[in-house]
């Protein structure tokens, strides 16, 4: 009688144990030599799952695509997590926040790409929602950012709603298990809404490193922003607890290599002609970090947000969707 059977001939229970176990090592390994980046920017490299079916890709965490323009890559990113229709629905008043903050143009990759924006404004409204709203507190002048930016003219040829940052519209929120900040004023239309999209440019920045999704939710707060400045990693993690966006997009089809967060020459643009969108800012972020040569545990907002179970930086646990 063979030693994995009975004497009824019956596989025995501890022989089929054995054999369910090494089909799922088998199974695992399978899984596992699937493609990666080859891109060398993204040296940390998670298992990519090719969206197959809307259902299947909807379930994805975090999708990285590469087009030869913005709204092509943006509109992938976004159909690799299962389309806006998984975030919008019908009759939804949706924001879409971009960086706006600088009165220069899209050349300079200081604010985020007018192409993406209106992009974004398209596929909301496809996907059923009654109102689209853009707006930013910007740095320099708020007219002159929103025109020079291309933003206001891309998002209102789109079908938006611009307008502009009003301290008098900010409303005090309560920062859950805040240490640094314990409430905040907050732009009322970036609380009202039932679809808040983060669309940020990447950028370095002299203070936090890199500007991504966390630090471009300062566009939303009202009060005295250089208080943040004391202790920004802090500060950026801590207002997830308060206002965290359903979707975020950080546009790096244009990225700003130096001179962050203001730009003001070409020469300091590099063009990886790539969009990340995840659900999750943290993720998002962890992986925006390669561009610059980073990983997530080099960024301190990032490694509190995570602590704080704000969001996942490690990205080989999640998803990932790619093309590259």
């Amino acid at each position: 009688m063979p030693p994995d059977k009975d004497s009824t001939g019956a596989v025995t229970r501890r022989s089929f144990m054995t054999r369910a176990c090494h089909a799922a090592l088998a199974a695992a390994a399978a899984r596992a030599i699937l493609p990666v980046f080859e891109n060398r920017a993204f040296a940390q490299t998670s298992p990519t799952l090719p969206a197959q079916n809307p259902a299947e890709a909807s379930q994805c965490d975090l999708a990285v695509m590469k087009a030869g323009d913005p709204a092509a890559a943006c509109r992938s990113a976004v159909e690799a997590l299962g389309g806006m229709k998984r975030f919008v629905k019908k009759g939804d008043v949706v924001v879409v926040k971009p960086n706006i903050g600088w009165d220069a143009p899209p050349e300079f990759a200081a604010n985020t790409n007018p192409l993406v924006v209106r992009e974004l404004v398209s596929l909301a409204f496809a996907a059923g929602a009654a109102k689209v709203k853009v707006f930013d507190h910007t740095c320099n002048n708020p007219r002159s950012s929103y025109v020079h930016s291309g933003i206001e003219p891309a998002a209102a040829e789109a079908g938006a709603t611009v307008i502009h940052f009003e301290e008098s519209r900010c409303r005090k929120l309560t920062v859950p298990n805040g240490q640094f900040i314990k409430e905040w004023p907050v732009f009322i239309d970036a609380v009202e809404n039932d679809c808040l999209i983060n669309v940020p440019v990447a950028k370095v920045h002299g203070l936090c490193r890199v500007s991504l999704g966390m630090k471009n939710l300062m566009g939303v707060i009202g009060g005295n922003r250089g208080q943040w400045h004391k202790n920004i990693n802090q500060a950026l993690a801590e207002f997830l607890g308060a206002l965290k966006p359903r979707l975020t997009i950080i546009d790096a089809f244009r990225l700003l290599a130096a001179n962050g967060p203001t730009g003001g020459s070409v020469e300091h643009v590099r063009t990886p002609q790539i969009c990340i969108a995840s659900t999750d800012i943290v993720a998002a972020d962890s992986r925006a970090a390669a561009l610059f040569g980073f990983k997530p545990e080099d960024l301190g907002f990032v490694v509190k947000a995570a602590s704080m179970d704000y969001g996942q930086m490690d990205t080989s646990k999640l998803r990932t969707t790619t093309n590259l």
